[in-house]
C-alpha cells in the first residue's frame, strides 16, 4: 500500500516562511515524479512546483521565485521551501506522487493535505 504524507503547514505572518514536507513509502517501483498541488477555499486544485525524475523542475508563475522544490538522495521525500509567504498563498497543500507501476500506465496518489495559513 503506497502512502503519501504531507507534513509542516502552519499559520504564518505574511512575509514568513515555511518549509513542507512529503514522504512517500510503500514502494519499490520507480516514482516518475512528485509535486506539490494547493486548494483555496472555493478555488479548483492548483499546481504549484513539480520535479521529475530527471530533476527538471516546473513552478506556477504565481509562486515562482519564492517556493523552491527539491527532494532527497533516494528520490522518496520532497520539500517545498516556502519564502515571502503572502496571504493568497493561504490553502491546503496537497502532495502528489506518480508511479510507474506497469509498462505503459502511470498511478497518481495523493496525500491528504497540510494547511498553510498566511495573514495579512
Amino acid at each position: 500500500q503506497v502512502q503519501v504524507v504531507e507534513s509542516g503547514g502552519g499559520l504564518v505572518q505574511a512575509g514568513g516562511s515555511l518549509r513542507l514536507s512529503c514522504a512517500a513509502s510503500g514502494t519499490n517501483f520507480s516514482i516518475e515524479a512528485m509535486g506539490w498541488y494547493r486548494e483555496a477555499p472555493g478555488k479548483e486544485r492548483e499546481l504549484v512546483a513539480t520535479i521529475l525524475r530527471g530533476g527538471n523542475t516546473n513552478y506556477a508563475d504565481a509562486v515562482k521565485g519564492r517556493f523552491t522544490i527539491s527532494r532527497d538522495n533516494a528520490k522518496t521525500t520532497v520539500y517545498l521551501e516556502m519564502i515571502s509567504l503572502k496571504p493568497e498563498d493561504t490553502a491546503v497543500y496537497y502532495c502528489n506522487v506518480v508511479i510507474r507501476e506497469r509498462p505503459t500506465i502511470s498511478f497518481r496518489y495523493w496525500g491528504r493535505g497540510t494547511q498553510v495559513t498566511v495573514s495579512g
